[in-house]
């Protein structure tokens, strides 16, 4: 199973990575993608959202079950993936590239370290 270096993780199974501009893009992993199995819908946050790290704010839904997204930390949506309107599947195909679900403005760059790192994940993870 795919688990890239260069992401932390959440226990529930998010990912996310930061960039320069203190903005970070959260995804789901594709350990949940292939518990889930194939999406049929994607329910967003609405950008300008502040969300609490661990507060649900978007879910999955696939044929086997929905799926509750947590913000993996705290911050304001800035932006949301609107094609996975159009094209859910694509989260199954490309979960840490075109299936990445929305961005946050990041209130502590800090709070990152406290996620998981890839190996801490894999570790933690079935079928990781």
């Amino acid at each position: 199973m795919q688990v890239p270096e260069s992401l932390r993780y959440a226990q529930s199974h998010e990912w996310i990575v930061a960039g320069a501009d203190g903005i970070a893009t959260v995804g789901i992993s594709a350990v949940a993608t292939d518990q889930l199995g194939e999406l049929v819908y994607v329910e967003l946050p609405q950008v300008g959202r502040r969300v609490a790290a661990g507060e649900s704010c978007a879910v999955v839904e696939s044929t086997k079950a929905a799926s509750d997204v947590y913000a993996p930390v705290a911050g304001e949506i800035v932006a949301v993936n609107a094609a996975l309107s159009e094209t859910p599947q694509a989260v199954n195909e490309s979960p840490y590239d075109a299936g990445w679900l929305f961005r946050i403005r990041v209130d502590r760059a800090a709070d990152l370290d406290a996620l998981l790192d890839a190996a801490a994940y894999r570790a933690s993870a079935p079928a990781a």
